[in-house]
């Protein structure tokens, strides 16, 4: 349990209340909580995954130390029917599922993380290629992170984009937002449209 607030007279409070109730032990400031990493400094707060990322690494048994810059190649459209079918698809299943929760602290693999997500049913050699990639990727950039400063503005700012029929098995749109509460990046989203746009605007 977090607990987390400005007031340190009322946390108090409430951990005294729960203590009251049940077996508790307060492990002090948060730094570590389902492999997320919280650092906090007199500027803000870091939170990354950092610690979270080798464990990616051995379980995909990578057995070389290249980088890449980016986490998917530009302009690539993926289709089911692209390479053979892998023998045993739980590989990718698993680290498909790993990445889905690294991308909690990591919007920069939202994008790649939803075009695999297409595959998970049937996936091939290409598509575990392209897996392969974005684990090069985070390789690269193991210690990025989000900051969330602690002085910010409470403006609301949000940021859209679409790639107009990118899809090419059913031609529908990608769509993707980002929020940005002041200086912080609260939210993050990439989906296909449910439906097929007629135009790009």
């Amino acid at each position: 349990m977090i607990i987390t607030g400005d007031d340190p007279e009322y946390i108090a409070f409430v951990k005294a209340r729960i203590r009251d109730q049940f077996l508790m032990t307060d492990l002090g400031p948060l730094r570590y909580f389902l492999g997320i990493e919280v650092s906090s400094t007199s500027d803000g707060f870091y939170i990354s995954q950092e610690k979270y990322i080798p464990d990616l690494f051995a379980r995909a048994a990578l057995g070389d130390e290249r980088t890449v810059e980016t986490p998917m190649e530009l302009n690539v459209k993926l289709q089911p029917t692209d390479g053979d079918p892998l023998s045993d698809p739980t590989r990718y299943r698993h680290l498909f599922g790993s990445l889905v929760y690294l991308a909690v602290t990591r919007p920069d693999i939202s994008y790649p993380v939803h075009i695999l997500s297409q595959f998970v049913s049937d996936p091939t050699t290409v598509h575990y290629s392209h897996l392969l990639r974005v684990l090069r990727y985070l390789r690269g950039t193991i210690t990025r992170h989000l900051f969330f400063p602690r002085s910010s503005s409470l403006q609301l700012q949000c940021y859209s984009n679409a790639t107009w029929a990118s899809d090419p098995s059913d031609r529908r749109s990608l769509s993707a937002y980002y929020v940005f509460l002041g200086g912080s990046l609260i939210a993050w989203k990439t989906k296909k449209q449910t439906a097929v746009s007629r135009s790009e605007c």
